[in-house]
């Protein structure tokens, strides 16, 4: 076994595994996972600069990371960057920040990478599975980007498309300074036009509906899983392998869509920091199922960090 450390920072949250791997066997065992929503990317789309508030929240999380990393005694240590990061003109201030607390650069991974690493993550523990059909189609939602990885054992074609819950929601929902409580027909109908043209995107390279198996990734897609469970609290064993149908996906997503904040709120699986992004989130993978004719998302909690982990060991 080899003791290692993946870090995740994406568009809205930032992510540690310190995890046993053993390349051998294909066995991983997780021995602290966490999550904080730092939204680095607010008002990136809009500025192309990462906010000062949005890199001392990261900053933050990272000291908090440095702690629990020297705790287990990780001997590797890997720290990717996604979507925000690559946006930003002030990009050098985060690197420095990053490598001053954890002792190594980011790696500002491209789109295809990211992708990459999602599908590893996602389908190590499905490969050899009878019960679920080739090739799949693993979608990772993300705050500012949305990977869209199809394959058997292996990538065979993935790309990176600037669809996002926190993008969507910054660019679709929000009037004047503040998300839309609930959003109006023609924002919802922007955003959801938005969405399609970045499908139309993605399918340029990705062929989508060849695909047999959809794996549904990340806080949006987990998120409505807990919700059709109507879980009492946020289970990562209960909503991992989960499958959500296509009809239950649209009527969380109708619900999401004309709610206000504070019914979003009382949602008792709801993470604080997505509930003003997750009715974006949701109407992406919304879309995505009725682009490809799914029936249903198998919902998977390895993903992009776990794909990282793997490359360490």
């Amino acid at each position: 076994m080899t003791r290692v450390a993946a870090v995740d920072c994406g568009t809205n949250s930032i992510r540690l595994l310190v995890a046993d791997c053993d390349p051998a066997t294909g066995e991983l065992v997780d021995l602290d996972r966490r999550m904080t929503i730092v939204r680095l990317g607010q008002g990136v789309d809009r500025t192309g600069r990462l906010a000062p508030e949005a890199l001392e929240r990261t900053f933050a999380a990272c000291r908090e990371y440095a702690a629990v990393i020297k705790e287990h005694g990780a001997e590797r240590l890997r720290f990717v960057a996604t979507s925000a990061s690559r946006d930003a003109e002030n990009r050098d201030e985060f690197v420095q920040g990053v490598l001053d607390i954890l002792g190594v650069e980011p790696e500002v991974i491209s789109g295809d990478q990211e992708a990459e690493f999602s599908f590893t993550g996602a389908t190590k523990e499905l490969t050899g599975s009878d019960h679920l059909d080739k090739p799949y189609l693993v979608v990772d939602i993300g705050g500012g980007s949305t990977e869209f990885v199809v394959g058997e054992e292996h990538v065979r074609a993935a790309r990176s498309v600037d669809v996002g819950c926190v993008r969507m929601t910054e660019r679709h929902l929000v009037h004047e300074g503040a998300v839309s409580d609930p959003p109006s027909a023609e924002q919802i109908a922007a955003m959801r036009a938005d969405i399609e043209r970045s499908l139309d995107l993605a399918e340029e390279t990705v062929p989508l509906r060849e695909a047999r198996t959809l794996v549904g990734l990340a806080g949006s897609v987990t998120t409505v899983s807990a919700i059709a469970q109507e879980l009492p609290e946020y289970d990562s064993a209960r909503i991992h392998h989960s499958r959500v149908s296509h009809d239950r996906v649209r009527e969380i997503t109708d619900w999401l869509l004309h709610s206000t904040h504070a019914e979003r709120a009382a949602v008792p699986s709801m993470h604080p920091g997505r509930v003003d992004v997750i009715a974006a989130g949701a109407l992406v993978l919304l879309s995505i199922m009725e682009r490809i004719g799914a029936e249903e998302v198998v919902v998977s909690e390895h993903d992009i960090l776990d794909g990282i982990a793997w490359s360490v060991a």
